[in-house]
């Protein structure tokens, strides 16, 4: 039996002719704004400063291979004569791959008479028609933004966040025979797998370093009975002798590209 995996809830928001989804270069033409000159140098005029920026939380975005993921994106501002509007986020990653998103989408929430809060939300679709190019968009993206000002002054920040985009990982365990004899060699076995951006499937994760865990039946906390590598195919096995009644799990610590992930606990009846 096993104890209870965690779950990830996503949504999906924005308008199409507005939100350039990750992929190949678009012209956006509805705004008269490339993908390209988004990028443009910082630059600006009068006192407006930017001084905080949010994106999903300060948590890596993670993108899966069937289900759309919302990153909400929170910019503050200041300037002596007020917040007019943000008129886009734009999140790059390594070209093509980029996110997009326009001031009739995004929200500002004055906090006094000088500064605002900007928010909105970028989408990131591995199943839209301009899709993940490749699996290089798991990288460090930059965030840019333009904020404007009630007297007209502006500020642009090409890079005024930095945030993580990575490939949703999954981790199986299996712990046999069950029950076992006290003392007797337990096997298990288990998989690393991560979403592959460029045909929508789950791969192995090769030669990772994943933690065999253990927490005795009436605990609450794992313990680290040894470490091994995943083969080339993602496969985890290795071999322990079985002592008390307690369940059994891998435990992948993550890398920049992928996010940690535990296997959900495979409980075996020691006689």
């Amino acid at each position: 039996m096993r104890d209870s995996h965690h779950t990830r809830t996503v949504r999906t928001t924005g308008r199409a002719t507005r939100l350039a989804l990750l992929g190949t270069s678009i012209a956006l033409a509805v705004t008269g704004i490339s993908a390209t000159a988004a990028q443009a140098a910082d630059g600006g005029s009068g006192d407006i400063t930017i001084d905080k920026v949010v994106v999903n939380g300060g948590k890596p975005v993670v993108v899966g291979t069937t289900k759309t993921v919302s990153a909400k994106v929170s910019v503050t501002a200041s300037d002596n004569s007020g917040i007019a509007k943000t008129t886009y986020f734009s999140a790059f990653g390594p070209n093509p791959n980029y996110a997009q998103i326009w001031d009739d989408e995004i929200t500002c929430v004055k906090v006094s008479a000088t500064t605002s809060t900007c928010s909105g939300t970028l989408t990131f679709d591995p199943q839209a028609s301009t899709g993940f190019v490749n699996n290089k968009a798991a990288a460090t993206w930059n965030l840019g933004v333009l904020v404007s000002a009630n007297d007209a002054n502006y500020i642009h920040r090409a890079a005024a966040a930095r945030f993580k985009v990575q490939r949703f990982s999954k981790l199986t365990v299996n712990a046999s025979p069950e029950p076992v004899k006290k003392g007797k060699t337990l096997t298990v076995t288990g998989k690393l797998s991560r979403a592959n951006w460029e045909d929508n499937a789950y791969h192995g994760y090769a030669t990772q370093s994943v933690k065999l865990q253990f927490r005795k039946k009436n605990s609450s906390t794992y313990t680290t009975v040894k470490t091994i590598r995943t083969s080339s195919t993602g496969a985890l096995k290795t071999t322990v002798k079985a002592a008390a009644d307690g369940y059994w799990r891998y435990s992948f610590a993550g890398t920049s590209t992928t996010p940690a992930v535990n296997a959900a606990g495979d409980f075996v009846d020691v006689r």
